[in-house]
């Protein structure tokens, strides 16, 4: 990582301290207020943005300094879950297949572009009140076929459950979609998306700005799904994230 600061060692700070493969990793650099910062996360590049303080430069990962570390990544411990669904999301056929590839290029170009600066305030909250039930990293046999690893979080909504924001941000996607169904998919800046999946009403559009907590819909079973629950998602420049470590992140005093 570079940064054009007069930086004392030690003043990268990663939280949380231990870093597992999956988790969202904030990074704090502290360097005087007139610097100006970028850096490289694992071949991805970092955009950095001043903090409420204005004393350190945050990233969602004078002289030129190298504040370069080495970081070691853990292996997390996911689970394995058997799932039985309509043969068509198993096998699609070549209708379905054509509108899975036409919605694939839809969602590549959602998430092209991201706003240059944060649009999410302080921390991340869950979608719904709902507890939740399949986790992050999960590997899934649908109908006997390893089929996918699960990249979101669960919660056990019933059927019309409200759907909220989980940070502010601008909606990018609000349509059905063959697997994920009815589908809202927020920009919250700098290459962060949430996405909810399996919606029964869609009450957003794409382009509305919403705040934290602002409806989106109402849960239901819409695309592959066993019965009624929220699927939520978090992306970072074309990786997905634990959603559940999101929500355990302190932003508070970041943005």
């Amino acid at each position: 990582m570079q940064g054009v600061a007069r930086a004392q060692p030690g003043a990268i700070t990663l939280t949380p301290a231990l870093v597992e493969a999956g988790s969202p990793e904030l990074i704090r650099v502290d360097a005087p207020a007139t610097s100006a910062m970028d850096g490289e996360w694992m071949g991805r590049k970092l955009e950095f943005f001043r903090g409420r303080s204005n004393r350190a430069w945050f990233a969602l990962a004078g002289e030129v300094r190298d504040l370069s570390r080495t970081v070691e990544i853990h292996a997390p411990h996911y689970l394995t879950g058997k799932l039985s669904v309509p043969p068509k999301f198993v096998s699609p056929g070549p209708d379905a297949l054509k509108q899975i590839e036409e919605e694939s290029k839809v969602k590549a170009k959602v998430f092209a572009v991201s706003a240059p600066e944060p649009l999410w305030t302080s921390s991340f909250r869950a979608p719904v009140t709902a507890p939740a039930t399949d986790s992050f990293g999960t590997r899934r046999t649908f109908n006997g076929k390893l089929a996918s690893v699960h990249k979101g979080m669960d919660f056990r909504a019933a059927m019309g459950t409200p759907v909220r924001a989980g940070n502010s941000g601008v909606v990018v996607l609000a349509r059905p979609l063959y697997f994920e169904g009815n589908c809202v998919i927020i920009d919250h800046g700098l290459g962060l998306f949430t996405l909810s999946m399996h919606f029964s009403r869609i009450d957003v559009k794409e382009g509305q700005r919403v705040a934290a907590g602002d409806q989106l819909g109402l849960s239901g079973a819409t695309g592959r799904v066993t019965g009624p629950h929220l699927h939520w998602a978090v992306r970072w420049q074309g990786a997905y994230l634990d959603p559940a470590k999101l929500l355990r992140l302190d932003l508070s005093s970041v943005h």
